[in-house]
């Protein structure tokens, strides 16, 4: 019986975590290269552009691979900088294939501010292997933003949603 909670006990302390967290001086972003450093205005350089993936859904399969789920996808654009805005280019969507679908406009997010894109639960153009290109820029370093798709549906009386997380293509060289 006293073996039981030393056990707990001893349990118990390995999962404490080791020490305070970090300071918030010591935040880590991905940076234009799409490794991880310091936060801007922080001691890091942060990241002045990027061009970013974002996997996305129209529909997928479900059961034996024959039934299709048509799926509703938001993209989602949030600027991380408190203190600076960030200029989003063309938004292209694209196919299965990659051939371009059509592309939506773009425009600058304000410091903290956030902007959706919607492609209807009905536009089957994209397929499963949709995908958004996104090119962002800023005057100086900032925090890159968060950039993901949200793909959902309610059919059926049933629910399935689930977001994809964007990645860096590349950084902004000087030509783009």
């Amino acid at each position: 019986m006293r073996l039981i909670p030393v056990l707990l006990v001893a349990l118990g302390a390995g999962c404490a975590p080791e020490g305070p967290p970090p300071p918030a001086s010591q935040a880590v972003v991905p940076d234009s290269a799409g490794t991880l450093g310091e936060a801007p205005g922080r001691g890091g350089p942060g990241a002045v552009g990027q061009v970013l993936y974002v996997p996305a859904y129209s529909h997928i399969y479900s059961q034996d691979g024959r039934r299709e789920v048509d799926l509703a996808v938001t993209l989602s654009l949030r600027n991380t900088d408190p203190e600076r805005a960030i200029t989003i280019g063309p938004i292209r969507y694209h196919d299965s294939a990659g051939r371009l679908v059509r592309t939506y406009e773009g425009g600058t997010l304000a410091p903290l501010a956030t902007r959706a894109t919607v492609v209807e639960e009905s536009d089957r153009t994209g397929g499963v292997g949709a995908g958004f290109l996104v090119q962002w820029r800023a005057e100086a370093p900032v925090s890159p933003p968060v950039v993901e798709a949200v793909m959902i549906s309610t059919a059926s009386a049933q629910g399935i949603s689930f977001v994809s997380r964007a990645q860096v293509a590349r950084p902004l060289g000087e030509a783009d």
